[in-house]
């Protein structure tokens, strides 16, 4: 009788017993490698946004909390009695109307400043120029208190300290660098073919700059402006060397008076006048996005 033949898969047993099942390395694909990066990424995002998220999640919940610690707890009860507390004129009317005055002046005067010096920087060429940027870029990598110490005596000396405008005056200067630096590269994009048909019907530089440049690089103009302001907003040092009288104080430095002696803070009081005191930047902010995410609105204006 014919033995029946059967055929041998891969896992069975041949003569000797022995097993036969591969032993080929499982290959990795690009799909897989491109979904594990991506999920490293994710999750060091997360990470990031979780740093972020938790000191404003403390800051909401305190100025709500009667009871606010250090700890980020959902209160037991919500109150206003934080806001209560901090909106008096001595603590939070004051110092906000100071910060405006010292930050929207130090930004007025720099945007005008930068707008001035970066048009002949991005309208005409000289061996000069690349020196000169040079020496800008440079002047916004020095910090602020290794140079407080003389312009404390200079202040002294013209009789500038403890004075709205000293203080305005030296905000300005600070920024004026990285504004003249990024008015500059932003004054680079407009064609100077718009300006040349300007000046063919007898219009000047300054006009020019005035009715084509700015108000095509209007995007550039936010960004400058929000720079500025939320960077001169959130100093605390300058204003605190330069002026003397309490009735000056901005809130940047006004904040200050929450930590108590001792290690005691009000923290309810301080998460409170912390929302308070970010709302003009997010206001400025809301105003001008829109011109942020614009682009430059040429719109075929060089087109033929």
């Amino acid at each position: 009788m014919a033995d029946t033949l059967t055929p041998r898969t891969p896992g069975t047993s041949g003569p000797s017993g022995t097993s036969r099942t591969s032993t080929a390395p499982r290959r990795t694909t690009p799909a897989s490698r491109r979904n594990r990066r991506r999920a490293a990424a994710d999750a060091g995002l997360l990470v990031v946004a979780a740093a972020f998220v938790l000191p404003l999640a403390w800051v909401v919940l305190s100025a709500l909390d009667p009871h606010a610690s250090l700890r980020v707890e959902v209160p037991d009860g919500l109150t206003l009695d934080n806001f209560d507390a901090i909106l008096t004129p001595e603590i939070t009317f004051t110092p906000l109307l100071n910060s405006l005055i010292l930050c929207g002046g130090a930004t007025l005067l720099t945007v005008v400043c930068a707008a001035l010096a970066a048009y002949p920087l991005s309208r005409f060429r000289s061996r000069l120029n690349r020196p000169f940027l040079l020496t800008v870029l440079f002047a916004t990598s020095l910090p602020i208190t290794a140079i407080m110490v003389p312009v404390y005596a200079l202040f002294v000396r013209v009789n500038m300290i403890d004075t709205m405008q000293g203080t305005i005056f030296f905000f300005a200067a600070s920024q004026l660098p990285f504004a003249i630096w990024l008015m500059k590269n932003f004054m680079d994009g407009v064609p100077k073919e718009l300006e040349e048909a300007a000046w063919t019907d007898g219009a000047s530089s300054f006009q020019s700059l005035l009715r084509i440049v700015l108000p095509l690089m209007g995007p550039g103009v936010a960004v400058v402006t929000v720079f500025s302001f939320v960077m001169m907003w959130g100093n605390f040092f300058v204003p605190f060397m330069l002026l003397l009288s309490p009735d000056q104080m901005p809130a940047s430095v006004s904040i200050n008076d929450f930590f108590g002696n001792r290690g005691m803070v009000a923290y309810g009081q301080l998460a409170a006048f912390s929302i308070v005191y970010s709302t003009p930047v997010v206001l400025l902010y809301v105003l001008i996005s829109r011109r942020l995410g614009g682009g430059f609105a040429l719109g075929g204006a060089v087109k033929g």
